[in-house]
């Protein structure tokens, strides 16, 4: 593999982004669309974080901030760029940004079921909240 760099993602790394989370073995979200990217990049354009080999866009990580905490969402990497500590870099572009906002917590979004998913964040440092349960529901139009 050639060597990999962390960038903010920009519109132009929409598609990509997307064709990287269909190669990338998890489920695909009523948000997972160009629409939501782009919206989210207008919100807030430092949000995306894309790891990049030569030119093709090979690992991501959303690092969202609610001006109260920081949130990670859709972590990850593509198959073959997997074992290189791409994820864990991923996290700590996404950790220094979020700190630099003046996030004081930080949460990440992970499947209950995806036991892979669960030891990483583990091992990255993160605990497993049981105390709380998170509640979800899908608006057809944005608020």
């Amino acid at each position: 593999m050639s060597p990999w760099t962390i960038r903010t993602g920009t519109r132009a790394d929409i598609e990509a982004v997307l064709a990287l989370w269909g190669r990338s073995d998890g489920p695909t979200t009523e948000t997972d669309s160009t629409d939501a990217l782009m919206d989210l990049l207008a919100r807030d354009p430092e949000a995306l974080l894309v790891a990049t080999g030569g030119d093709a866009v090979v690992g991501s990580l959303i690092a969202g901030w609610d001006g109260w905490r920081g949130s990670f969402y859709r972590l990850a990497v593509d198959p073959g760029w997997r074992r290189q500590g791409m994820a864990t870099a991923l996290i700590r572009v996404g950790e220094e940004r979020l700190r630099a906002l003046g996030a004081r917590r930080l949460t990440a979004i992970v499947l209950s079921e995806d036991e892979a998913a669960i030891e990483f964040w583990a091992a990255a440092g993160y605990e497993r909240q049981v105390a709380r349960t998170r509640f979800v529901r899908m608006l057809e139009e944005p608020c």
